[in-house]
């Protein structure tokens, strides 16, 4: 089948790559000319593990093309995926649509046949009311059904995630429009995944159903954490004991500094500010977004308190900056709250981050940035680790200890473990576990 893809963001890019590896041919569209003509050349924007290789493997096949001109593309495609951004708007935290109504008015102009048109994009409940409604408006002839496909990719493992998905959810009450769905997933057929039929405003709450439920499990358990620290317990213990239970499921059980990242923060705020509206409010999904702003804001007075509470003239390493591993995304990340506060606090910051450098330097001042994790300890009264990036997870401690100015490690990831690190001599402080002497 053929395939137009609106956007080449972390969504499209990912989408229409493995879309042309099950076999289609697929034109991405992009508006930013410098961002196209890297992609010709095979030079991703994004960091994302094995991107790069099906991206070239699919263009030099010939089923993988960039541009930015869609016009062709869309009138030859059976079907047009709109994945462009969809990200808070300021001020009152409703998603900004600008980018989806305007990707359907170039499309309006231009599809010929029956042409499915798909929202990729994460978009409030009735989206996909108002991309048919500004189609029909414009294009009273044209023979097109509006789908809704959300995803449900997790950045750092993306292709797994769509070539092998939990489920695959259809928002259309087009039965035509189904038939062309099922013939573009026909090849996840083979591992039996189920494709759940739904209307499209389903569809469309799914998707911010599924996120806010997942933040809310995040932010539970870092309450836990807190009440472990108290009672002393230890949440990684309570969190292998609930886990276990299949009808809670271990998953997203892992306490740390907040949830970060280009989905839960906007889709969770997304969803209070649609509820809101509709005079239904979601008043688990409203604590979850306060308690989880609070608490990336209260990680540097847990580094600041390993300093004995003073961090003025103080050094600190900082391994890891984006919101997760294996990614470079720095879209609400823990450190974008963490690492100002303790600058502003007097400290000198030295940072290392595996892929997310560049990126960082954009949106955080006045730090250092290294070219190791062992330059970033070096000198420092305290190391933080702040994402739990694997080559974080086997550092070579005794080298650590000699490089900093004393031994205090401060892990809001929990990587180490507590009595071992104790043993080495250091001062380890982690997140909802006991503290070992």
């Amino acid at each position: 089948m053929r395939v137009a893809m609106i956007g080449t963001g972390y969504v499209g890019l990912v989408s229409g790559a493995c879309f042309a590896d099950f076999g289609h041919v697929v034109t991405c569209v992009d508006k930013d000319e410098g961002k196209i003509e890297r992609l010709r050349r095979n030079i991703i924007p994004i960091y994302e593990p094995g991107l790069e290789e099906l991206v070239a493997s699919n263009a030099r096949d010939g089923r993988l093309k960039f541009t930015v001109d869609g016009a062709e593309a869309i009138r030859e495609a059976d079907a047009v995926f709109i994945a462009v951004g969809t990200p808070s708007r300021r001020g009152d935290g409703h998603a900004d649509l600008s980018y989806v109504y305007a990707a359907a008015e170039e499309i309006a102009g231009l599809i010929e046949g029956f042409t499915v048109i798909v929202t990729k994009s994460t978009v409030p409940v009735g989206t996909g009311d108002e991309i048919e409604r500004i189609i029909r408006e414009r294009r009273p002839d044209a023979d097109f059904a509006v789908v809704s496909n959300p995803e449900f990719l997790r950045e750092g493992a993306a292709i797994d995630d769509f070539k092998r998905p939990d489920r695959v959810v259809v928002g259309s009450d087009s039965e035509r429009a189904r038939l062309v769905m099922a013939e573009l997933y026909r090849p996840l057929n083979l591992n039996e995944i189920p494709i759940v039929y739904t209307s499209r405003r389903t569809s469309e709450l799914t998707k911010y159903a599924a996120n806010a439920f997942l933040a809310m499990k995040i932010t539970f358990i870092n309450e836990m954490a807190d009440l472990c620290e108290a009672l002393g317990a230890d949440v990684q213990q309570v969190a292998r004991g609930i886990g276990l239970d299949n009808r809670i499921g271990g998953k997203f059980l892992h306490a740390g500094p907040g949830y970060g990242g280009s989905c839960f923060p906007k889709d969770t705020l997304a969803l209070v500010r649609t509820a809101t509206d509709a005079n239904s409010p979601v008043r688990l999904i409203e604590t979850t977004v306060a308690v989880n702003d609070a608490r990336k804001k209260a990680m540097a007075a847990r580094v600041i308190a390993s300093l004995g509470g003073e961090a003025k003239n103080k050094t600190v390493g900082i391994l890891g900056l984006t919101f997760k591993p294996n990614t470079d995304d720095m879209r609400d990340a823990p450190s974008l709250d963490i690492v100002p506060e303790l600058v502003n606090a007097g400290a000198k910051v030295q940072a290392f981050d595996p892929e997310g450098m560049k990126e960082a330097q954009k949106q955080l001042s006045g730090i250092d940035y290294c070219d190791g994790p062992y330059q970033a300890v070096t000198g420092a009264d305290v190391v933080v680790i702040l994402t739990e990036w694997d080559q974080f997870r086997a550092l070579d401690l005794d080298r650590i200890k000699l490089l900093m100015n004393a031994p205090v490690m401060v892990d809001l990831r929990n990587v180490y473990d507590p009595g071992a690190m104790a043993a080495r001599g250091f001062d380890y402080r982690g997140i909802g576990r006991p503290q070992a002497h």
